[in-house]
């Protein structure tokens, strides 16, 4: 039986402040696209100011009316839901690790990351939709957030669980910045048990060929791009969600302009809800949850791509893995082996852990280092007052004592109250993926 269909939309819009090119013009063909009906729910990231979130939520008030912003940090968590039905609760959840507040060129921590749930009743139905916004990757040879990364991934995870409650359809839908290869990516999706609306590998979601603010670098590097914007579902209890389509469906450019809506491209996934039958509904309920999907791929010129994921079939899946031969996807008719679900957990969370471990360390290295420079530049402070500055340079002696009184408050700071800070934010991350590596085996029916 049919529960409902859904149209649902991300974009991270692109909307720093004096940064972002074109952000009033882009703004502006983001509402009328949004005002055109075709969606029934909008996550959206980056959107960083007040004045944009009420541009956007006034532009497109006759087909999505119900709005949330969620707020937090110094410049607000940047995360904007619109939506046809009613949203009749809202939450938000802030990441534990968030960068730097000392990188201010990168200035993630500034937002006030996490992930915020939103609460909509659709036709008698209740639906989340959780919007987040991970921390970005700056360099990928050298990507000092990535521990951070993953346990924002873990922690989303472990947010959309606790939350999900008596709701039909858990839907992730945001700027995630982790590719399908990437750590963070498989720990969200593998401890979530939520299912990639993507399908199919050709899709490029930043750094696009084709996007106007893609920049020659980029394109130098990735020549066809990257998928860091996604969709993630989950059906509840007794539930069937299946993915009808999926496409980039905006224009390569604004209308009649030269420039694209944004840096990314948006992302829609066309949502079915139905109950399995009676005879479905029972072999659900005696099968322990396995993720096992069936893929289904058709790359068109429209770039659209449709997936069904498996109900009752799971009991099938789970009679394979006890017989020891391995689940399968099938994508344009051909078979290809793919790891269990429980196997493709444990293996992520033990690569997670053993980023957490690496980042204590770094941690404990850092403590020393800015403890040590603290001490040089005090030794350092105590010769320039004991020194008489030669006339004329009073004024530059003293601008200079200063300054080095500035940076040995900044390094007692990074080795003390910062430094323990982070070091709770991962330990407390590491903790709880050991939990749940340490129990999902045994008690497997619950995770």
């Amino acid at each position: 039986m049919l529960l409902l269909e859904l149209n649902i939309l991300t974009l991270n819009i692109w909307g720093i402040p004096y940064v972002s090119s074109d952000r009033g013009p882009r703004i502006d063909a983001i509402c009328k696209e949004l005002a055109s009906g075709k969606y029934d729910i909008v996550s959206l990231q980056e959107v960083w100011t007040q004045q944009d979130s009420e541009r956007l939520q006034k532009g497109t008030e006759a087909v999505l009316p119900h709005t949330h912003y969620f707020h937090s940090g110094v410049m607000g968590a940047g995360l904007l839901v619109l939506s046809k039905y009613p949203i009749l609760g809202t939450l938000f959840h802030a990441w534990s690790v968030n960068g730097y507040f000392h990188r201010i060129q990168h200035a993630d921590w500034f937002g006030g990351k996490g992930v915020g749930l939103c609460r909509i009743l659709v036709n008698g139905q209740m639906v989340h939709l959780y919007n987040a916004h991970l921390h970005a990757e700056y360099d990928n040879a050298n990507d000092e957030y990535k521990t951070h990364r993953v346990i924002q991934a873990f922690d989303t995870a472990q947010f959309i669980e606790a939350t999900r409650g008596n709701s039909v359809l858990q839907i992730l839908a945001g700027d995630l910045n982790a590719q399908p290869q990437d750590i963070s990516y498989k720990v969200l999706l593998y401890t979530s048990k939520m299912l990639d609306s993507c399908a199919s590998d050709t899709f490029r979601t930043n750094e696009c060929e084709h996007n106007s603010y893609t920049s020659p670098r980029a394109r130098a590097r990735n020549p066809q791009g990257i998928r860091i914007d996604h969709i993630f579902v989950r059906g509840g209890d007794q539930v069937v969600a299946e993915i009808a389509e999926y496409k980039l469906p905006f224009p390569n450019r604004v209308p009649g302009e030269k420039f694209s809506f944004s840096d990314h491209e948006a992302v829609l996934a066309k949502l079915r809800l139905s109950r399995p039958t009676v005879s479905e509904a029972r072999t659900i309920s005696e099968t322990p949850a396995v993720a096992t999907i069936e893929v289904n791929c058709q790359v068109e010129d429209e770039e659209t791509c449709a997936v069904r994921e498996l109900g009752a079939g799971d009991a099938q899946a789970e009679h394979d893995q006890e017989e020891g031969t391995t689940p399968e996807v099938l994508c344009n008719g051909s078979s290809t082996s793919v790891v269990s679900m429980p196997a493709a957990r444990t293996a992520a969370l033990h690569e997670a852990l053993a980023l957490c471990d690496a980042s204590l360390l770094q941690l404990n290295t850092d403590r020393i280092l800015y403890y040590s420079a603290a001490t040089f530049l005090f030794v350092l402070l105590v010769l320039l007052v004991e020194f008489t500055a030669p006339v004329g340079m009073r004024t530059i002696f003293l601008l200079l004592k200063f300054i080095v009184f500035g940076v040995i408050l900044f390094c007692v700071f990074m080795a003390s109250i910062w430094n323990y800070m982070e070091r709770n934010g991962v330990l407390q991350g590491k903790k709880s993926m050991e939990v749940m590596l340490h129990h999902a085996q045994k008690y497997e029916y619950f995770y």
